[in-house]
Formats: structure tokens, sequence, C-alpha cells
């Protein structure tokens, strides 16, 4: 047994890791023996930070005290309550204050962003996605190719792998920009593939979609708390995320949105409207005249649910107590990398990872099939599962991990492949 392929070296890395006091500030689920789950599930839901509870529990006080007037009173009053999201977010995505917002949940939010950002025309009406898209994006763009009366056969722009391979090349997705870019109205793609865990070249598919004239907009359900990012910078026209998977604000929270400040003193950009994002200092005097704010806001259409937004704030301070995004990002990026290599190393006969090696093309989240004879990926998922181990399947034959460096720790990679690999030999036996 190497030395890498130790407990005593993986204890080795979790002392010399300086976030490794984070974990404490989450509960970690216990198994029905009363041992730690090994939870390596946050691209699907996070854990619950401890702040979450306390947070909530301080706006269950407030409502009880003050009734109505928790609008208004208190340290964090309920009027403003997704301003004191905002500074987070911005943080998160790389973006201006203003750019960003909480509201609604993804797809909602992915549906109001094309009403303002796919504007189809006879000449321009496609829309560019993935073959592989999470099948809720992929019913938005069809459904909204429908809705203005175009053949998603003609529409859809599917960007497929290569024969053989299992993620997009670069090079592939611009060429399909250049060649579909003249008749194209809108690019949307992930940020982080969900399937793969492939990191897309954000910067680059925008460059290359606004050379052609198109807008661009991306799904960060699994990038937003995972990657670093800088959409402002980038000039990314729009994108949401929800906020439950890396971002551990509990299950179906309110999600989040950006959109670019270019595009906030365009009052002829059509929206669907509401009294959230009217002008806030005249929202009171109850006219019928609608006046967008300035800002990401305006695509606000109602009040949010503020014990949601609790729940949120108490994720983005856990973060800010591990010295932001960048400062967990490198700890990823070591943190995945040891579990890749332990799996190479012990396993490189039996599985195979679709998720890219380079460091700028993967997240968190290693995407793992079963190469055994006789045994398929649902098999070992469930021999790993009743060992302990929560992480999540997807047909046809995929496992996904994701080590989370705000709670995963190196034991657990190490546990996790001892787990595999005896749950694999015993398929095998």
């Amino acid at each position: 047994m190497s030395t890498l392929f130790s407990l005593e070296h993986a204890q080795k890395l979790d002392a010399q890791d300086p976030l490794n006091h984070i974990r404490n500030e989450f509960h970690i689920p216990r198994q029905d023996n009363g041992d730690e789950e090994i939870y390596l599930c946050g691209n699907s839901l996070g854990l619950q930070p401890k702040l979450a509870a306390e947070y909530v529990n301080d706006e269950l006080s407030q409502w009880r005290k003050l009734g109505v007037k928790g609008h208004f009173s208190g340290d964090f009053p309920w009027m403003p309550y997704h301003e004191f999201l905002s500074e987070g977010f911005a943080d998160l995505v790389g973006a201006k204050v203003k750019e960003v917002v909480s509201m609604n949940t993804l797809t909602a939010n992915l549906h109001f962003m094309m009403v303002s950002f796919y504007r189809p025309t006879a000449e321009r009406h496609k829309i560019i996605i993935e073959d592989h898209a999470f099948p809720s994006d992929h019913y938005a763009v069809e459904s909204q190719i429908k809705y203005h009366g175009f053949n998603p056969d003609d529409s859809m722009i599917l960007l497929k792998p290569r024969e053989g391979e299992e993620t997009l090349r670069d090079e592939d997705i611009l060429e399909a920009i250049e060649e579909h870019g003249d008749s194209t109205a809108l690019i949307m793609l992930p940020g982080v593939q969900y399937y793969t865990g492939q990191v897309l070249d954000m910067e680059a598919i925008t460059k290359a979609g606004h050379a052609k004239g198109c807008n661009v907009g991306f799904d960060l359900a699994h990038a937003a708390g995972n990657i670093t990012m800088q959409l402002h910078d980038w000039n990314v026209d729009f994108a949401a995320w929800c906020t439950y998977k890396y971002l551990n604000s509990g299950p179906g929270s309110v999600a989040g949105c950006f959109v670019h400040e270019r595009h906030h003193t365009n009052k002829d950009l059509p929206r669907f409207a509401g009294w959230w994002g009217h002008d806030k200092d005249s929202r009171f005097k109850m006219q019928n005249h609608f006046t967008p704010m300035e800002s990401a806001e305006a695509w606000q259409l109602s009040n949010p649910p503020i014990l949601s937004l609790a729940a949120i704030r108490g994720s983005l301070d856990t973060v800010k107590k591990a010295g932001g995004i960048h400062k967990l990002r490198q700890k990823s990026l070591t943190l995945t990398g040891y579990l890749r290599q332990l799996l190479e190393q012990e396993l490189a006969e039996e599985i195979n990872i679709l998720t890219p090696r380079e460091s700028k093309a993967s997240g968190a989240q290693l995407s793992l099939t079963v190469n055994l004879h006789g045994a398929d990926g649902k098999q070992i998922f469930d021999a790993i599962e009743a060992a302990g181990v929560t992480c999540d399947f997807r047909y046809p034959n995929v496992i996904r991990v994701a080590p989370v460096p705000q709670y995963n720790s190196f034991v657990d990679c190490y546990r996790f492949v001892n787990i595999l690999k005896e749950a694999i030999a015993g398929a095998a036996s």
C-alpha cells in the first residue's frame, strides 16, 4: 500500500489544511450506528450550516415579537432583506453588487431572463444549448421557442461531444457559434455540466457569442459556490443559479440571478414586471406606472420569503468565515485532486473518470463509471451507500461524487475510495 493511500496520510493532510475548522460550522449526518456519513453529495444538496438555523430562528423570533413591524425593525428588517445577500452573491460570481439579486427559483429565473434576452426574429431565432442539458433547462428552452411560434427542431442547436467522447471540446463549441451565430438569438449553457462535472470556458463562449450578435447566459447551478467566476468582466448578459447545492441554503431555497449592468438602464428591454422590481423610492405611492430600478432588482416580481433568505445569509456568512470563494476553490483543487489521485492509483482498471483532468475544466465533482464486467454503476452505488457513503447516481451509468471544501475532509476521500474498492471487489467475486 502506498503512502498516499493510507489513513495516516489523509489525517496529515487534514491537519495541514487551514480550512479544516470550517467543517465544524456544519451539521454532518450520521449513520444508524452513530458514525458520521461520508457525505459527497453537495453537488445535489449541501449540508446545513449551523448559522442557517440560527438566522432562521432569529426571524421567527422577530415575527413572533413584532408582527408586521418586522418589515422595518431590527438589525435585518424584512423590507430590504434580499439586499443583505447581494454582497455575498457578487463575491461568488464576480459581479457588482447591483448586478445580482436573490429571487424565485432557478428555472423560473431562466424563463424570466429569456423574456428579456430571447427576442427571436425570422432571421435570428435559434438557441444554442448542449444536447445533454439538465432536463429542466431543455424544457425551458423548448417551451420558450414554442411560445414564440417557432419549431424546436429548427431553432434548437444541440452541442454534442465527439463520437466516443464524454465531454465537449472548447473548439467545437466555438465552431458551432461561428457556424450558427448569425441565426442565433441566444446561447444558454451551463457553467459546470451537471452530468460530467466539466467546467465550460464561459469567457470564451461569451466573447464568441457577442461577436456574432448573440445574447449569452449561463445556468450556474453547479458553478455557484464551486468555482471562481468573473461574470461582470466576462461581459455575460445574464446568469441564474440555485443556492441549495454548493451554497448550502436548504432544499428548494430561493435562487440567485445576475444581469450585467449595461442592461439596467434599458427601459425598452422587455421583461415581466412586478411590485418588487419597481423603484423603491416610489413603490409605496401605489401608482400603476412601472418604473424599474436600475439594477438586477428590476427583474424581481414579488417580495421574497424571508425564512429562506435567512438560511442563505447563514450560508454566505459561512463562506465568509472560510475566507471567500477563492480560498475555498484553492482547497477544492487540492481535495478533489487528492481524490482523483487515489482513484487513479487504486482503481485505474475498474473505473473511468469522465470529468476533465485540467483544473480550469473541472470543479469539485468527479463523475465515475464502472468498467467491471457483470456489474453496473447502480449496483456499485447501492453497495457504497449501504456502507455509509452518500453520493448520487445519474442514469445510465454515472456515480457523481463531490468532495465539498467547506465540510469534506481528506479522510472522507480516503474512506470513500476504500469503500469503493471493497464494493467493486464484492461485485467481482
